[in-house]
């Protein structure tokens, strides 16, 4: 990318976005487009395509979605998988109408099988069957790596499918029933710092193992894939022939932990003394997840923030954001 390309950051305001934004600027790219969903809603095919045909961006970064944890997935699982198929149904097709360079679908690494061996190879993808809680989310996703490879093969494109494992960091989603884990977790716990309490209970039973990427660090690696050479590049964009070779990239550390041991160290950081109990009644979802980044490593890219470092910076923005409030 050349600091003056036209580059549309889809979903700006978001936890992935904002970090992208956040790289981007960092990293002197000065025309830099953005729409909120009052300015274009990215369900909407006619709004999308005058985006389209007003910007003509020639990088796509496509990080828009809904998204939430457990509970929210079991909750709507309908408009998570309406509102994600809208989403990059439209942003895909109008990016391929008119003519930008590359693009970045950003998923989730919720799209491989339940029981897939550990870690997590892109090879896995349709091996078998999903996790039941955020089947309809992951299976929008998996349609949107389709999308991209179909879109590569018949009409010569060049777009990619980044899978990112858990994310967090600044500009994360603090609400108390559809978070993910770790900003449930920050809440949670300061809340109960505040109220004085005894004791903090964490859904599930606790064994769940979790791999966590800091924001900053998942920007920087889409960065990196963007700015690849023609030749690397094209490794990336699947197979043209029937083999199964999808054009999909893992973004993670390579490391995990249990969901026991998170809540641990982000008691600790927030200042939380009391005792922490689990919930067995709770949904534990897929007992663990951990990505191989062998492919991403290869190319020459590894994450820098370490966890203790990352989450006492989340928990800084998440003071600055209820202070703001």
């Amino acid at each position: 990318m050349n600091k003056d390309d036209i580059i549309y950051v889809a979903g700006h305001r978001g936890l992935v976005g904002s970090a992208i934004v956040r790289a981007l600027t960092a990293g002197g790219y000065g025309r830099i487009v953005t729409r909120t969903h009052a300015e274009c809603d990215l369900t909407d095919a006619g709004a999308v395509a005058t985006l389209f045909e007003q910007e003509k961006p020639a990088y796509v970064f496509l990080a828009a979605a809904k998204v939430g944890g457990i509970h929210a997935n079991n909750t709507f699982p309908a408009e998570f998988i309406r509102d994600n198929l809208a989403i990059q149904t439209n942003v895909i097709h109008q990016a391929w109408k008119s003519g930008t360079r590359r693009l970045l679908f950003l998923g989730s690494s919720c799209i491989y099988p339940k029981e897939a061996p550990q870690p997590l190879k892109e090879e896995y993808l349709l091996t078998g069957p999903l996790e039941p809680t955020n089947r309809p989310y992951a299976l929008a996703k998996i349609a949107g790596v389709e999308m991209c490879w179909s879109y590569n093969r018949q009409y010569g494109t060049k777009f990619v499918a980044a899978m990112p494992t858990n994310l967090y960091g600044p500009g994360d989603n603090y609400h108390p029933e559809n978070s993910h884990v770790i900003p449930a977790l920050i809440r949670k716990f300061h809340e109960a710092k505040l109220a004085g309490a005894s004791e903090v209970t964490v859904w599930g039973t606790g064994t769940p193992r979790r791999e966590f990427l800091y924001s900053d660090d998942m920007a920087a690696a889409c960065l990196f894939v963007m700015n690849l050479p023609d030749a690397r590049f094209a490794t990336l964009l699947g197979s043209k022939d029937d083999s199964f070779d999808p054009p999909l990239i893992n973004i993670g550390v390579g490391e995990d932990l249990t969901i026991r041991e998170l809540a641990g160290l982000v008691a600790r950081i927030v200042g939380f003394e009391g005792r922490i109990a689990t919930d067995p009644s709770k949904p534990d979802g897929t007992m663990r997840k951990l990505t191989d980044v062998g492919r991403l490593n290869s190319l020459g890219w590894r994450a820098a923030k370490d966890l203790r470092e990352g989450l006492a910076d989340a928990y800084k923005a998440f003071l600055a954001q209820e202070a703001g409030r």
